[in-house]
């Protein structure tokens, strides 16, 4: 998906943002020019997520490595971890036991620090209080149980840590729920901000359900572009495709696949774009968005 100008104007605020209260000024400058540049010069069909990356690059060129978000994402998963029996009872005493771990796995995104500074608790804790209260579109859902039906083979695209908890949850539903279907599980291939690994995969135990697949990039989402050719053979051939957060959506939106995005609206961009709240969450098709 084509970045909107709403994208950079955010790309360009955030990284000023990143600097501000560093000292040297004539630095913090040609960064900023250099930030610009990357914008300015990007094809057309360059999304945020794979401008970010190149943006990344920039920054450890001119001030070092980036944060390390190893212990960030082991504090996320754990505390999830914590409550995942909870969750796995709640998920399991309604008569939709599928939808409900969808809605949980969708809960879940707003552990994103590509999206937010820190992580409130509060709005966290009260997301995930508030899934029992929530419903997906039922076209959309209606649309994706009978394609599951028909399907052999699913491929499953997580975003972050933490919310890989509730992946996982939902990923044992489907196994149950359709023993036929091929399910792997795809996780970045580079440390990228607190996005999913291997090794959040296996922290939290879900390279014991599925098979996972690394996708050979660092960039925060799935550009078709950029994933290594085993990860995009996976993607292509699938029979369905589930795709978690923001960044798989921008990444991977127009693509044409049988796929269906699952997020919560955690930018002015998207609230605007799709006509809800902050932190809404949606559950959408390929095809079913158009951008202006």
């Amino acid at each position: 998906m084509r970045v909107s100008s709403a994208c950079i104007r955010c790309m360009v605020e955030r990284q000023e943002k990143r600097v501000k209260n560093l000292a040297d000024e004539v630095k913090k400058a040609e960064y900023l020019k250099a930030v610009l540049r990357v914008i300015g010069q990007s094809d057309e069909e360059a999304s945020a997520p794979e401008l970010v990356e190149e943006i990344s690059k920039e920054y450890e060129i001119y001030f070092g490595a980036d944060k390390d978000y190893c212990e960030i994402k082991r504090i996320h998963n754990q505390k999830m971890l914590d409550i995942e029996e909870t969750v796995q009872q709640r998920i399991r005493e309604t008569e939709k036991p599928l939808e409900r771990a969808i809605l949980y796995a969708r809960a879940g995104n707003y552990i994103d620090y590509g999206a937010f500074d820190t992580i409130d608790e509060e709005i966290l804790e009260t997301l995930i209080r508030n899934v029992e209260k929530e419903n997906l579109d039922a076209r959309c859902y209606q649309n994706f149980c009978a394609d599951l039906e028909n399907a052999s083979s699913l491929v499953y695209i997580t975003d972050n840590c933490g919310e890989i908890v509730f992946d996982k949850l939902l990923i044992q539903l489907l196994c149950e729920e359709y023993p036929k279907l091929q399910i792997t599980a795809i996780v970045r291939g580079k440390p990228v901000l607190n996005d999913a690994t291997i090794e959040d995969a296996q922290q939290v135990g879900l390279t014991e359900v599925v098979p996972i697949m690394e996708n050979g990039s660092g960039i925060a989402g799935t550009s078709m572009r950029y994933i290594s050719q085993e990860a995009k053979d996976a993607i292509q051939n699938a029979d369905v495709v589930l795709a978690k957060g923001q960044g798989n959506f921008e990444s991977l939106y127009g693509c044409g696949l049988n796929l269906y995005y699952l997020f919560l609206c955690k930018c002015d961009w998207f609230v605007k774009r799709f006509g809800l709240t902050k932190n809404a969450g949606v559950f959408m098709q390929e095809g079913d968005y158009q951008q202006n």
